[in-house]
């Protein structure tokens, strides 16, 4: 039986061990995209991409992209790429820089038919760090432009304004190494979109905001607006954490997840993290697919579930906290090694903290005064990191 007759036969459990057949068969990566668009479609997996316009940026992304953050092999990305995915986010501190090293091995030799974000450092705020951190980019992504450069990590409206940060991300357009301008942000997310949308000069193109079915309304409600300003909104975090329960028994909740995000109009495109074929084949398939009853009932056990120790980045509680932590930063950390289980992303989004606003400064007081307005122990999560990042 040949391939093609094999493909029209194929199960969903053999589409996932595809990639390693077609590998030892010498097909090379550029025929595994195929072969697996193939196979996923007589799976009925896959269907055909799912495509929206990225805001005022004019792309057309499809509404699955890549969150390359945690991927460690760029056969990976490559197949989602050769599946139609068009899209993909990295940054300059993921894996310490090596993702962006991975993303270049996935998108050689067709560079042309991708969009590729990545992100300046969370403490680059002058020209010269500005423009290093996008030369180190453009060098480690091997490519000559970047599409949309991102300032990370904000968490209030303050540090999309400095002007010397305006000034170097408009001197590497005039240049031609980046397109178009973004934002990410993790806490305080309505504040900083709001300042963004406010924005006369209408200067950042995109936003990156975690967005999930546990988020606030605010949230929703900010993104609506930004929206309407023109902004194109990408959606990361939507799967709440991902972490592993037993409530739902055998069920997933990814793929509900996923789609709580995307029945959202003002979303343009998704990013989850897929580290592997079985992530790829589970998000990928859900582009057309609408929310059902079923789904929401998934997610409302789900939520259940993780009420007790998932942050929603709200920010709320950082207002009654004396001692000005950053309660939502950590928690974040936490949620990397617990959830995602990457100690190195979670120390390095701990280090980015300032230290007198990480766990150590509870150390000084007798009892939490923060409040978490869903109910979060906050002061047993940060004895949490205190124990973990001693």
């Amino acid at each position: 039986m040949g391939i093609a007759k094999k493909i029209r036969h194929i199960n969903r459990r053999d589409f996932l061990k595809l990639g390693a057949v077609t590998a030892s068969a010498g097909l090379g990566i550029a025929g595994l995209g195929n072969v697996l668009k193939g196979a996923a479609a007589a799976a009925g997996a896959y269907p055909d991409p799912v495509y929206r316009t990225l805001g005022r940026t004019g792309l057309k992304i499809t509404v699955v992209s890549f969150g390359a953050m945690l991927t460690p092999e760029h056969e990976v990305m490559r197949a989602a790429f050769d599946l139609g995915v068009n899209y993909v986010d990295t940054a300059r501190r993921y894996m310490n820089g090596r993702n962006e090293e991975i993303v270049a091995k996935a998108i050689k030799g067709i560079r042309n038919k991708l969009y590729v974000a990545t992100k300046t450092l969370a403490s680059s705020n002058t020209r010269k760090e500005i423009f290093q951190d996008v030369e180190t980019s453009l060098s480690k992504l091997q490519t000559d432009h970047i599409d949309v450069i991102q300032l990370h990590n904000l968490s209030s409206g303050d540090r999309a304004f400095i002007p010397e940060v305006r000034e170097a991300y408009r001197e590497l357009r005039k240049q031609g190494k980046v397109r178009f301008f973004g934002i990410t942000t993790h806490s305080n997310q309505a504040e900083v979109l709001k300042a963004v949308t406010d924005d006369p000069e209408r200067f950042f193109d995109t936003a990156l905001v975690a967005y999930n079915f546990k988020s606030p309304p605010s949230l929703k409600e900010a993104i609506a607006r930004a929206a309407r300003a023109g902004i194109g909104v990408i959606a990361m975090k939507t799967q709440a954490g991902g972490y592993k329960t037993d409530e739902l028994g055998p069920l997933s909740p990814h793929q509900a997840a996923l789609k709580w995000a995307l029945q959202d109009a003002n979303v343009t495109a998704a990013i989850p993290g897929m580290k592997d074929m079985d992530m790829l084949r589970e998000d990928l398939s859900v582009m057309g697919m609408k929310l059902t009853r079923t789904d929401e009932k998934i997610l409302e056990r789900y939520g259940k579930a993780i009420d007790p120790y998932y942050c929603c980045f709200c920010g709320q509680c950082e207002a009654t906290c004396p001692q000005h932590v950053a309660i939502s930063d950590i928690n974040r950390s936490l949620m990397y090694a617990e959830a995602y289980g990457s100690m190195e992303l979670a120390r390095a989004t701990y280090d980015e903290i300032e230290s007198k606003a990480n766990a150590s400064a509870c150390l000084g007081c007798d009892g939490c005064a923060a409040r978490c307005v869903s109910g979060l122990d906050i002061a047993s999560k940060m004895r949490k990191a205190l124990s973990m990042y001693a």
